[in-house]
């Protein structure tokens, strides 16, 4: 903008600016709004100091009882490893990325990412489920692709709830640490 056309706004809008000065009482009743606040804030924060170590032993009790219902073996029950070698090695990579992601999670101590992460293993443990009746379906269909092909597509969804989970807490940081950084600029 140019500088004559600034100054002429200004000009224009010099008797319209707030000239006042502040009561002197301002920064005293300003300070009891401040303290007033920050005692809200501790009250809410009494409050999720209760249920955070709650959630977090919970969601580790759901990790556990996941990890326990996914590395579990049923010599009776066919599952890709007895179809051949190469669907042998497929299995052992997407079971050893799952452990992988789980125990990236399970190293997730804060309190405030527990909820993401009961809901990822909530679904983790749908697929689970349904990978268990992939199983019986492999068993009665004598190796059916589709069958084959719809157990690889569920190791990969929970390859893919892991990964999103892992990413979403990262964000979840840098706008954490953003936040902090410019609160404590101000």
């Amino acid at each position: 903008m140019n500088t004559d056309k600034l100054n002429t706004l200004f000009e224009d809008l010099k008797d319209q600016f707030d000239m006042e000065e502040p009561r002197s009482d301002h920064e005293q009743r300003f300070i009891e709004k401040l303290i007033a606040s920050q005692d809200v804030a501790e009250t809410t924060a009494g409050y999720s100091r209760l249920w955070k170590p709650i959630l977090g032993i919970a969601a580790s009790v759901v990790l556990l009882v996941t990890l326990a219902i996914g590395f579990q073996t049923n010599t009776n029950e066919k599952d890709l490893a007895s179809v051949s070698p190469e669907m042998a090695t497929t299995q052992d990579f997407f079971t050893n990325t799952i452990a992988a992601e789980l125990e990236k999670l399970n190293t997730e101590d804060s309190p405030e990412f527990q909820e993401i992460i009961v809901d990822a293993l909530f679904q983790i443990k749908i697929l689970e489920e349904d990978y268990q009746n992939l199983k019986l379906a492999l068993e009665e269909s004598g190796d059916d692709q589709r069958v084959i092909h719809a157990m690889i597509t569920n190791f990969q969804n929970r390859i893919d709830i892991l990964q999103n989970v892992s990413e979403q807490i990262e964000e979840l940081k840098l706008i954490k640490n953003d936040t902090n950084e410019n609160s404590s600029t101000l």
